[in-house]
């Protein structure tokens, strides 16, 4: 018995060393922490517990019989993150360049069927130099195992991937597939072909960072939702985005406790301009209405003409979608469509309601957008909307435009609640360009153009340029002051908390990829 404990006590002390001292060194050098200091960094004291920690690989020829690390190369198991239960993998760079082998894939397997048996989130450290070669097939279906498992626990549990080094080849499609993924500035990077074959196939020469560091795909191809300085930093961001989600797509996100007592913001009265041209941001908006400092933004760096993340109203957790007058006046385009539908589909799927705050002039117009799909991408955000089914609140602050008014949160595709400041301007198109359609004759035959212009350009202005018409059909709810859009906003998602929506059954519906 005692020989047997003296056996154990040596086998756990050989899988925390992973694949040594010098290698560990190696890591810090890189300024990148262990996979076991992250996990530790990351889950309340204490608190973790490890499954598989006496794996190894099965594998024979290569060598790689006489080498074999407790754990191979990846560090399994559960704890919890300020009290709430997670699941998490961290890949372990030091062995093997934390490598995926066939036992290193089941390990991250067993830990997501329990996430799912359990309902509780899944975290995954990336850290690793793709499918362990050495296994050829037996590595990649080990990638498709988990490919599977990503795709059924989709919708049932949150899934967050941090991308805390390489992640290159078949290895990236997982992230992919998950709800949020993080990069490490400098020290990650994801992408299918390495800098090596695009030179060989495209003659083009480029650089791991320029081609899949964390800020191209922050700004360019919006495949990381966020981008954090360091590891410390990464794994603080896991934190906080923990915080506004729920466990599982059956419970509520945590309500946290709340006092009331700061209702009216009186500085929303003077945050929107009194020239429909002039541009303001849109985040002293969202600052005068959510709970102090509670805002996280999702996709920062990526499409900023429109903005999205979560804030807390009240103590409740709130996704917001809003356009973004600062940047391209707030137009939709195929980047900001996509990526306010996936936000929406996210906090739709857990429960998280939404809040939509509208100044947008229309969709962009131009060659680029409709070859790349304007309509195909501004459908995505019009379906997921229409298809959420969480509260949906809109608040229209400025402009409201074309059909960017009904893919907005409209009430024609199922909003709950519907504000518009005075300022509001809700029309087919801006009071200049449908006085010059709608009077082009009377204009042309006048002897000051320009004076009949101004003058139908006044008079469609005061027809539509408010929102006192839309608020006479039903389509508004009630025209708000500004700094009364808080207190209205805590009792209209009060009063929705227990919202339910019955559809008409079927498998899935077919949103517009």
């Amino acid at each position: 018995m005692s020989q047997n404990i003296e056996k154990l006590q040596d086998k756990i002390k050989q899988a925390h060393l992973g694949g040594g001292e010098k290698r560990i060194a190696k890591q810090h050098e890189k300024k990148k922490l262990t996979a076991r200091e992250r996990i530790d960094y990351l889950l309340d004291e204490g608190s973790f517990e490890e499954i598989g920690i006496l794996v190894t690989h099965r594998t024979t020829g290569f060598g790689m019989e006489d080498q074999k690390f407790y754990g191979d190369g990846v560090v399994t198991g559960y704890g919890t993150i300020n009290g709430k239960l997670v699941y998490i993998f961290a890949q372990d760079f030091t062995v093997f360049g934390g490598s995926l082998s066939e036992t290193h894939a089941e390990k991250i397997c067993k830990v997501m069927d329990l996430a799912v048996k359990v309902g509780a989130p899944m975290i995954g450290l990336n850290d690793s130099g793709g499918a362990r070669i050495q296994e050829g097939v037996k590595s990649l279906g080990g990638y498709a195992d988990i490919f599977h498992r990503n795709v059924k626990a989709s919708g049932v549990i949150p899934q967050i991937s941090a991308i805390m080094g390489p992640c290159a080849g078949g290895a990236v499609y997982s992230p992919a597939m998950t709800d949020f993924t993080l990069m490490v500035q400098d020290t990650s990077y994801m992408f299918v072909t390495g800098p090596n074959v695009v030179k060989t196939v495209t003659n083009e020469e480029v650089t791991s960072e320029e081609l899949g560091g964390a800020s191209t795909h922050a700004t360019k191809s919006g495949v990381t939702h966020i981008t954090s300085f360091n590891d410390i930093a990464c794994l603080e961001d896991i934190k906080k985005l923990v915080s506004y989600m729920p466990q599982n797509n059956k419970k509520a996100p945590e309500k946290l406790p709340y006092k009331l007592g700061d209702e009216i913001r009186e500085e929303l009265d003077s945050i929107v301009p009194d020239s429909s041209t002039k541009p303001y941001d849109m985040h002293e908006v969202i600052r005068g209405i959510i709970d102090e400092d509670s805002f996280f933004e999702i996709h920062k760096d990526y499409a900023d003409n429109i903005i999205v993340g979560f804030a807390r109203l009240g103590g409740r957790s709130v996704g917001i979608v809003a356009n973004q007058p600062m940047s391209l006046a707030g137009v939709l385009d195929v980047d900001s469509s996509k990526k306010a539908a996936r936000f929406t589909r996210y906090c739709d799927c857990f429960n998280i309601p939404l809040l939509v705050l509208v100044d947008v002039p229309g969709f962009l117009p131009g060659t680029d957008q409709e070859w790349n799909g304007i309509i195909l991408n501004g459908a995505k955000l019009l379906y997921a909307l229409s298809e959420a089914t969480v509260p949906k609140v809109t608040v229209i602050t400025r402009k409201a435009y074309g059909g960017a008014y009904d893919v907005m949160n409209s009430k024609h595709i199922g909003a709950d609640l519907n504000f518009a400041w005075p300022t509001a301007e809700i029309a087919v198109m801006g009071a200049k360009g449908a006085s010059e359609i709608i009077f082009r004759k009377e204009i042309k035959e006048a002897e000051d153009s320009e004076a009949k212009l101004a003058e139908k350009e006044a008079e469609y202005a005061e027809t539509f340029a408010n929102p006192f018409e839309a608020a006479q059909r039903g389509f508004i709810d009630e025209v708000i002051m500004p700094k009364e859009t808080r207190r209205k906003l805590l009792k209209g998602f009060s009063m929705l908390e227990n919202k339910e929506v019955l559809r008409p059954e079927r498998k899935h519906g077919n949103i517009p990829l």
